[in-house]
């Protein structure tokens, strides 16, 4: 028999030196959450910004670049389309505007699936459709083939901004604003890429051989994207606390944090509808319609100045060789590459800009800056001016977009962010498949009109950006 009083016990001083010692081994091992609760984007922003993060920029800028190498393959497979089938430039405007029909259509359809499947898996079954459609775009046996499946080819793109909503949920908070210039670069690059691939597969496969290889990055991207990881904000707020620590733990190990202690909880979301009946109220009508020109006159520039460039460049062509079908010769390809990088150096400047005069001014500096452009494109006509001018306006232009990106949060309040940006995203779609009837159709009739509404429309979007209010520099 046992008695109690038997017992050799530990005395009440070794009970706090091996608490002590516990704590001590604990705080060595793991990041301590003195409230015993910690939301998502608390513990994502302990971790920092790490090794999972640049896999993560590096998986989603694939996304980014297939988006901006298939805008920037309309520009080239409409002067190629008249050689084979003897289109008109209303049919390849066309093309273009489909592309963009089917990504303002498509929109709440991917957000719908996105939200409820998850993000991973929206993107996984957009990589597997647009690959699919880009390699039946390039055997496409007619216009009206060609026509429906890049119409499919922009009802896919329209998924997209789901990689943003996914990388944005992995980001630190003080992370965000510099990422979002990250993607920017992946974009510039990905239109870069295009030009590359063009020059070296076009005068070999033609438009056909330039439409299938361009779906290379978002192939990659495919294959790549089981390693992918689901949204932790998404588990967190769907009930799957299980599955949104197995994703904090992954980050922690990958970044060579330690793991938070305590009970996950749900983030805060906005209390308050979200509704394009709020962007219209009597103290924000103003600014969002401003900002719906503002987008709408960036993406019609944006958009008229890739299609202008090459129409440009295949009317100097079909100067020199009257009788022939030309539409590019490796010149042309190396001026459109030169022109292309100018992206670089206009997000960069931007930067740089904004820090000195603040997104309003800057955005109304570049948009002046382009109209001085399209006045100065009515008048030259050699080759180094025209290109020149050129590689300033799309690096302007580019700007602008990097600008208003940013801005646009900063103006609506926290529950109206994310419904204020994607109302604006329908107006851009919309300038986009506006421009082709301005750079194609009637550029063919008169280059001097055509360039002139890109200015007008500049000048007027200049004006009003001056109405905007001020940004929220503490926004970031």
């Amino acid at each position: 028999m046992y008695y109690l009083n038997e017992t050799t016990l530990p005395s009440t001083d070794n009970f706090a030196q091996r608490d002590a010692h516990a704590s001590n081994l604990e705080l060595k091992t793991v990041s301590i959450n003195p409230d015993d609760t910690y939301t998502v984007q608390q513990a994502i922003n302990a971790f920092g910004f790490g090794w999972f993060h640049v896999k993560l920029s590096l998986l989603v800028g694939l996304c980014w670049m297939s988006d901006s190498m298939e805008m920037a393959i309309l520009s080239i497979i409409g002067p190629a389309l008249f050689c084979e089938w003897n289109v008109s430039k209303l049919q390849q405007a066309s093309v273009t505007t489909v592309v963009f029909l089917g990504m303002m259509i498509s929109s709440s359809f991917w957000t719908q699936l996105s939200n409820r499947y998850g993000r991973k898996s929206a993107l996984t079954l957009f990589g597997v459709l647009l690959v699919l459609y880009s390699i039946l775009s390039s055997v496409a046996p007619s216009y009206a083939w060609l026509l429906t499946l890049r119409g499919l080819v922009g009802f896919t793109i329209g998924c997209v901004p789901q990689s943003v909503t996914l990388y944005a949920e992995f980001l630190p908070t003080k992370h965000k604003g510099k990422c979002v210039v990250l993607m920017d670069c992946f974009w510039a690059l990905g239109a870069c890429f295009e030009v590359v691939l063009a020059l070296v597969v076009y005068p070999y496969f033609g438009w056909r051989g330039l439409l299938g290889l361009s779906a290379t990055p978002l192939l990659i991207f495919t294959l790549l994207s089981p390693w992918l990881s689901e949204s932790a904000r998404y588990h967190s707020n769907n009930g799957r606390n299980d599955k949104a620590l197995k994703v904090l733990e992954q980050i922690a190990q990958n970044n060579k944090r330690h793991m938070l202690i305590g009970r996950l909880i749900a983030d805060e979301e906005p209390s308050s509808p979200e509704s394009f009946r709020s962007l219209l109220s009597p103290n924000l009508y103003r600014t969002t319609l401003l900002l719906w020109f503002i987008w709408l006159a960036s993406a019609f520039c944006y958009y008229g100045l890739v299609l202008v460039t090459t129409e440009l460049l295949v009317a100097r062509n079909k100067e020199k060789y009257p009788n022939d079908c030309v539409t590019f010769m490796t010149s042309d390809f190396m001026d459109l590459l030169w022109i292309t990088l100018s992206e670089f150096p206009g997000i960069l400047l931007t930067i740089r800009v904004i820090k000195l005069f603040g997104k309003k001014k800057t955005i109304v500096l570049q948009y002046l800056v382009l109209v001085l452009c399209t006045l100065v494109l009515t008048t030259v006509s050699s080759r180094f001016a025209t290109s020149a001018t050129l590689f300033i306006a799309r690096g302007a232009i580019s700007g602008i977009f990097q600008a208003i990106y940013v801005y646009t949060p900063e103006i609506y309040p926290a529950a109206l962010r994310s419904i204020g940006v994607s109302g604006c995203s329908v107006l851009a779609r919309l300038g986009a498949m506006l421009t082709p009837f301005v750079a194609q159709v009637l550029m063919e009739s008169s280059r001097v009109q055509a360039v002139s509404i890109y200015g007008f429309v500049g000048l007027l979007a200049a004006i009003a950006c001056a109405f905007l209010p001020r940004e929220n520099v503490g926004y970031h």
